[in-house]
């Protein structure tokens, strides 16, 4: 494989795409508060007529995602419109209507069920299960699960998670997310439907909400990537057909060698033992 460009810039990359899908969380924000480099990079596109998606894995339906973009600092002028995990996690919802359902994941993800015929019950009664997170994701693992886990593969009940990601950045601490625990099912043989990034249906989602920004269908050779994520932002897009710009100081900042100064031999190795390319690599997405 070739080695990936290193660029100090989005602008040098720029020109050579109409429209951009871009992580979230790792890329515009950190949990706690907007990137203002981030955020004016996009703006920027913008301006000179990209068009820019957000996508997430976030839990929550789009509109809600917006909400607390605005809380963190994100300006709507960086972005066009915003697809969720949790958009293609209600839709899955949807089409099981007058099914019980169990719920793994805190308080704060219900917002994802809003207006929706879902009957929350206990584990004996259900007919599948939903994991948006873990309910306590300040001191819980997906080690904590694990008994629980136990019991649901017993029932062989089918599991939708609203967040593939395993971890994401909270300030400067890593947290875990719905996707550990859906591995962990996984592994223990359980079915598991995964309802973002690295999945093909929210590139769809995305893809049909750019055409309908644009007015008119634009090729993949002319959308771009960005996220901070090799198991979700860059193998998500190399599987659907996308470049990528891949954003070192993210999730994997630790094991490259720090934020400011990754370390090249270390970025070779991820992107060789996860067998995939980003066209170019930046240490934080500014213009």
């Amino acid at each position: 494989m070739t080695a990936p460009d290193f660029i100090e810039g989005f602008s040098a990359l720029a020109p050579d795409y109409d429209a951009v899908l871009c992580d979230v969380w790792g890329v515009v924000h950190n949990g706690l508060a907007a990137f203002p480099e981030a955020c004016d990079a996009l703006t920027r596109y913008r301006a000179q007529g990209g068009t820019v998606m957000l996508i997430t894995n976030a839990p929550r339906p789009g509109r809600v995602v917006m909400r607390l973009l605005d809380k963190l600092g994100v300006p709507r002028s960086a972005y066009d419109d915003i697809v969720s995990s949790g958009d293609v996690t209600r839709a899955a919802v949807l089409a099981r209507p007058g099914k019980n359902l169990f719920l793994i994941g805190p308080e704060r993800d219900l917002p994802i069920f809003d207006g929706l015929d879902r009957n929350f019950v206990a584990l004996e009664a259900a007919d599948y299960v939903v994991c948006t997170g873990l309910n306590n994701d300040e001191v819980e693992g997906p080690e904590d699960y694990r008994a629980l886990l136990g019991q649901l593969r017993a029932r062989k009940l089918f599991m939708l998670c609203a967040n593939p990601d395993v971890v994401v950045e909270r300030g400067e601490k890593l947290v875990y997310c719905a996707g550990a625990i859906a591995d962990l099912y996984g592994a223990l043989g359980g079915e598991v439907l995964y309802a973002g990034k690295p999945h093909r249906p929210i590139y769809v989602a995305a893809l049909e909400r750019i055409v309908a920004a644009r007015g008119g269908a634009v090729p993949l050779s002319q959308v771009l990537a960005i996220g901070d994520s090799v198991r979700t932002d860059l193998k998500g897009a190399h599987a659907f057909g996308l470049d990528c710009l891949f954003v070192t100081a993210g999730i994997h900042a630790e094991e490259l060698g720090g934020r400011h100064t990754p370390d090249a031999a270390a970025l070779s190795q991820i992107f060789t033992s996860a067998g995939v390319m980003p066209k170019a690599v930046t240490r934080r997405l500014k213009w």
